[in-house]
Parts: C-alpha cells; sequence; structure tokens
C-alpha cells in the first residue's frame, strides 16, 4: 500500500535540498545576528557561499563524480535481458505549444537513449512514471512520445508510481506478471545506483543504460563561472548522495 503521507516526502525534499535550506540558512543567520553578529554573518555568509560553490561546474562534476557513476551501456550484457524499464523524469505542465502537459527535458533524454536502446536489442519497453505534481502521467506522455515520435513501440505502462522506489515496486508487478526477472534499466546516471537497488530488492536483476554520462576532460575557466546547468546537476547530485545515505541506514 502506497504511504498516505504522500506530502511528507515532498516537504522534506524542498526544506533539505538546495536552494531553499540554503537560503533558509543565510536567513537564519541574518535574524541571529542581531544578538550573535559574528556568528550570525559568519552563518549567512557560509551559505550564500554554498549556494555560489554549487553553481560551478567544478563542483557538480566533483559532486557527481562522487555517485560512481555506471559503466556505458554494454549491449553484449543486455543478451539475457527480457525487456527494458524506461523511469520518467517529471513533466511539464502546461506546455502551451504542445496544447497540455509534456515531457521535462530529464525524461526527453532518457526515452530518445531508451529508443537507441529499445533499436539495438529488439527488447520489449515498459515505462514507468506517475504524476505527482498532477496532470498527465509520466508513463502516459513517455509512451506517446516513444511512439509518435521515435518510432519504437511500449507494451506497458506503469501510471501511478510517484518516485524511484515506487518505479520498481509498481514496475516489478507487471514484470512478474510477465515472468521477467532481468531488465535493462534506463535512468540518468545519478539515479542508477539507487533505482538498481531499488529492483534488485523487488528481486529484479538490472543491466545499466545510464544517459547523462560526461567523458573525462580538461578543466578551464568556464568550470569556475556559475552556470544554471551546473547548480541543477548538484542539486540532483546531492539529492541522490542524500538517497543513497538513507538507504545505507535502513
Amino acid at each position: 500500500m502506497l504511504n498516505e503521507l504522500s506530502w511528507l516526502k515532498p516537504a522534506l525534499k524542498v526544506l533539505v535540498l538546495p536552494p531553499t535550506s540554503l537560503v533558509l540558512l543565510a536567513l537564519a543567520g541574518l535574524v541571529a545576528s542581531r544578538w550573535r553578529p559574528r556568528i550570525g554573518h559568519a552563518i549567512a555568509f557560509a551559505a550564500t557561499l554554498a549556494l555560489l560553490a554549487l553553481s560551478l561546474p567544478v563542483v557538480a562534476l566533483w559532486l557527481t563524480e562522487r555517485l560512481a557513476p555506471p559503466p556505458v551501456f554494454d549491449i553484449a550484457a543486455a543478451k539475457s535481458a527480457q525487456a527494458i524499464v524506461v523511469l520518467g523524469g517529471g513533466a511539464r505542465r502546461y506546455a502551451a505549444e504542445f496544447h497540455g502537459d509534456t515531457l521535462s527535458p530529464l525524461t526527453l533524454e532518457r526515452i530518445r537513449y531508451a529508443a537507441i536502446v529499445a533499436r539495438a536489442t529488439g527488447l520489449p519497453v515498459l515505462v514507468s512514471g506517475g504524476a505527482p505534481q498532477g496532470g498527465a502521467a509520466e508513463a502516459a506522455l513517455m509512451r506517446a512520445a516513444l511512439e509518435q515520435e521515435f518510432g519504437v513501440p511500449v507494451r506497458w505502462v506503469e501510471a501511478q508510481s510517484r518516485n524511484t522506489h515506487e518505479n520498481a515496486l509498481l514496475s516489478t508487478a507487471t514484470l512478474r506478471a510477465a515472468k521477467i526477472t532481468r531488465v535493462v534499466l534506463v535512468t540518468h546516471a545519478f539515479d542508477m545506483r539507487r533505482a538498481t537497488a531499488e529492483f534488485a530488492a523487488q528481486g529484479i536483476n538490472v543491466v545499466p543504460a545510464a544517459t547523462g554520462l560526461t567523458t573525462p576532460h580538461g578543466v578551464n575557466w568556464r568550470d569556475f563561472v556559475p552556470q544554471f546547468d551546473a547548480f541543477s546537476a548538484s542539486y540532483y547530485a546531492v539529492y541522490e548522495i542524500l538517497g543513497n545515505a538513507a538507504m545505507t541506514l535502513q
């Protein structure tokens, strides 16, 4: 049974993760500075500095590397797999040019790579993702895009899950009914470790097919210039680091 306190995790996520947590910390420091100027100003300065650091590409790369990114997809390892599972990564609500909801950039990147994997392996596809923010289910949007835009048929649709844990839990019910125990899993590199562990906990063996991998490259001056994409990468890295830590403590 799905957790009835569905609001609790998103609320904690907002409070714990940047930028909200660091903004609140900076505000707390400014308030504290009325009574303890040095301590309060130090807290506010540290929080502001942390926000700036998270927007630097060099910091985002360092955080991402802490997640031990999976290897590039090996088609030979997928020969024993029985299906492809693609996890949703969010939807864009009220997209006027699409006359409704559409895929977020993360989800679009996943299904694009899933289409490549599907053509290379010929395996049937399962898409997984509900509508945690309301509107159209991610899985329904994924299926439409895969079939209509990429020409890849989708056999199964799991449209109730709200997070990675539920992706694995609810997808496994469909997979077991089809007697499937080994899948190629398509998600982002930052999410692969936790997603693989969640599917393994349900008895599903995973061949990772991660997107969002980076090729090693040298550092240049641009890596020390604040960028929105870098902050976004840092956000997901911090989220996964905390998520992996929480799984370890369970």
